[in-house]
């Protein structure tokens, strides 16, 4: 209890007043002054707007789009809840998650969708979302693979879970240099197929995506090695009952595999979820948040703040990534984890 309150409890609360105050550092001593929510107001609507949201100009015809089809869509679920098994407790947590979804469309839509840059809370979002979807996809291609009976399975099991025993720095400076399209080992085939001048890092989306591809890599094996024990559970009976059946194999994962290990599918996506919003490794290694603060997470954004020594800044951002993981991830248990549970 007493190592808990000394490295959870106590570091969580002196954040939390750093969040609300101007520390200012000077030799031998330190001042520190009350100021509010200066420190939140100042990433949403001051000077660090443009690094944690984006920069806004005007919202083009598409992201209109986007954002009257989110807030219809979101209005349609709510109206759905409400009709079908209200409750005040339930209700209250929907219309959070629908508020954090309309606010997560309404950034997009001035960003994505009208060619404005991201902040760091879009590219955290999409580490998040399209890093989360490629790791579980392939993740659970590999682990129903391994679940055959194969030859050399065993031997592949062992190779795919190599990539997690290596540090997040090692994989990192290993991407960053295969990546390298002039004195990388890769090299000569950058240059046979025409790349051998191209910077990634210098390009916003490519840098992302090398990135979402060096963790993909590194988290990959966690999503396969939870699958694989939990297709190993699966009833053999089952499967082979719709064998006889007639059933073809997609049909047999769809009906019999899949609702036995979706509950543990989902379990693994809210700790991967959770884990993704945390990433700032990869990106300070491979492009230092760069070019601009186009690979920069919220993490790394906060590392930075407190790096320069404004440490209100950093604790505030740092408490901005724990509302947003919180909703996030409450939302998808309550939404898809819950429901399963509960009786129809």
């Amino acid at each position: 209890m007493i190592m808990i309150l000394i490295f959870s409890v106590f570091p969580t609360i002196a954040s939390l007043v750093l969040a609300f105050s101007n520390i200012r550092l000077r030799a031998g001593s330190y001042q520190v002054q009350f100021v509010g929510l200066r420190n939140f107001r100042k990433q949403f609507f001051g000077t660090e707007q443009f690094h944690f949201l984006g920069t806004f100009t005007s919202i083009s015809l598409l992201g209109w789009m986007v954002t009257i089809a989110s807030a219809a869509s979101l209005i349609w679920w709510l109206y759905r809840y409400a009709k079908r098994d209200f409750t005040i407790l339930g209700f209250i947590g929907r219309l959070i998650t629908a508020s954090m979804g309309f606010g997560l469309a309404l950034l997009f839509s001035a960003t994505l969708f009208s060619g404005n840059p991201f902040g760091t809370l879009g590219v955290t979002i999409f580490y998040v979302i399209v890093g989360c979807t490629i790791q579980f996809l392939i993740g659970l291609g590999l682990a129903v693979l391994c679940a055959q009976p194969i030859k050399g399975r065993t031997f592949f099991r062992v190779v795919f879970f190599i990539p997690l025993m290596i540090t997040p720095i090692g994989i990192g400076y290993s991407f960053r240099m295969l990546a390298d399209t002039t004195k990388g080992p890769f090299s000569p085939v950058w240059q046979w197929i025409g790349l051998g001048d191209f910077g990634w890092a210098n390009h916003a989306w490519t840098a992302r995506l090398f990135i979402v591809i060096g963790d993909s890599w590194q988290w990959i094996p966690f999503i396969f090695v939870i699958l694989l024990a939990a297709l190993e559970n699966v009833s053999r009976d089952q499967v082979e009952a719709g064998q006889v059946d007639g059933a073809s194999g997609w049909q047999v994962f769809k009906e019999i595999i899949w609702p036995q290990i979706a509950p543990v599918a989902a379990t693994v996506m809210l700790i991967r979820t959770i884990e993704a919003f945390k990433l700032v490794d990869l990106p300070n290694i491979m492009t230092s948040g760069g070019p601009g603060i186009a690979t920069e997470s919220m993490t790394l954004h906060s590392f930075f703040a407190w790096r320069a020594l404004n440490l209100g800044d950093s604790a505030a951002i740092a408490y901005l990534l724990l509302f947003v993981t919180v909703v996030l991830c409450v939302s998808f248990f309550n939404l898809l984890v819950l429901k399963r549970l509960r009786p129809a």
